[in-house]
This record gives structure tokens, sequence and C-alpha cells, in this order.
């Protein structure tokens, strides 16, 4: 099981040996605690059911809580699955270390990416805009939105403003550079999606 979450600090760079800068971001991961298993007799797959994340208790719903008081571990603020071959190779309780992943690893870093609200065609899609001079009115408007009377309707995927950011991403293939289990942090070669604080994914590299 090659799978850590974790949350976003930012970027930064570091030197090689040979003197060459490398862009990294620095990702805290979080101490996952197992609360629970799925098997594939019951559930029809193997997965471990994780918990991370501090928070108060009252910010916990009643279902949640009562995953948390069967396993006997404090309450976390976020409850996911990770999927694994054999589920008897963990216990409920136990800690899951950062080991399990080494520098010169690639992984797939998923997030959600940054919010930008609502936004225009220029800036959402990258169109050109109308001409500025000669008495134009057309500037940044989104353009034709198709023949007036056949078909006489605007077809889907027209590119028009509209929100903007907030979906889901992954960035594939990243190089893990460094992994310092003393400050529980993971630097991954490049940017990762999402803003300072965000909550990501780690996961072992499909294209590696």
């Amino acid at each position: 099981m090659k799978e850590v979450y974790g949350k976003k600090l930012g970027m930064t760079q570091i030197f090689n040996e040979d003197g060459t800068v490398v862009p990294v971001t620095v990702i805290e991961a979080y101490k996952l605690v197992v609360v629970g298993k799925k098997t594939s007799d019951k559930e029809g797959y193997n997965a471990i059911v994780v918990g991370f994340g501090d928070v108060k208790e009252n910010r916990v719903n009643k279902p949640e809580k009562g995953v948390f008081a069967k396993a006997g571990v404090p309450v976390k603020k976020y409850i996911k699955e990770i999927r694994v071959e054999n589920v008897d190779e963990y216990t409920i309780g136990q800690e899951l270390s950062l080991e399990v992943l080494e520098a010169g690893d690639h992984v797939d870093v998923h997030g959600v990416s940054k919010g930008k609200g609502f936004q225009g065609v220029i800036h959402r899609y990258g169109l050109h805009r109308g001409p500025t001079t000669h008495g134009s009115n057309y500037h940044r408007r989104p353009g034709s939105m198709g023949a007036g009377t056949n078909p006489g309707r605007v077809f889907k995927n027209k590119k028009l403003a509209g929100h903007m950011g907030h979906v889901n991403r992954t960035v594939l293939n990243l190089e893990v550079v460094k992994v310092d289990a003393d400050k529980n942090a993971v630097l991954v070669k490049g940017s990762v999606p999402g803003a300072k604080g965000a909550t990501l994914n780690i996961t072992k590299s499909v294209k590696a």
C-alpha cells in the first residue's frame, strides 16, 4: 500500500548535489489511524478505513462518532478508504507510518484546484478579446451563440462565462524528492493542485 493523505504547506526549492535547483511542493503527511476494515466476503472488496486530522468532538456527527468509538480511537476530521490486498495485515487502532514512500518514487497527487469564482471567457478559456479602437463595442464578450434560425439554440459545450476552478484535479507521475519522517513531510517535485492548507491524496503512480 503506497497511499498517503497530507496537507499542502506550499512551494520552495532545494539544490541537488550538482547544484541544480529543483522546485518542490512541501506536503505535511497526516498520521493515519485504522478505524475499520472492508472485506471481499462482506463488501466485495478489501480495504481499510482510516481516520486523520485533529478536530473537536462537537464538530463530528453522530454516525462518525460511532465509528471512532467502536474502534476505540479519538475522533478525526476525515474518514477515507484505502484499497489493500490483505486486510489481515492491519489492526484496528494501528497508526500507519510515512515509510510507505521513499525518495525516487513516482506518485500521483489528487486534490481540489483553487476556486476562481465567476470568470469570463477570456480568463476561463483563454479566448481572444475584440478590437479596442474605432468605436468597437465588442471587447470581452463570448462571441456568436450560433445560427439564429436553424437550429435556433446554443449547442452544448459552448464556452461561456461561469464558475472557474474548485474541481478535482490529478497531477500524474511526480517524483518524490525527499521524505522527512521526523517532520512527517514529503517533498514532491513540481506543483500540485489546491491552495495552501488543502488536503491532498498521494498514491502510487499509474504511469511510472
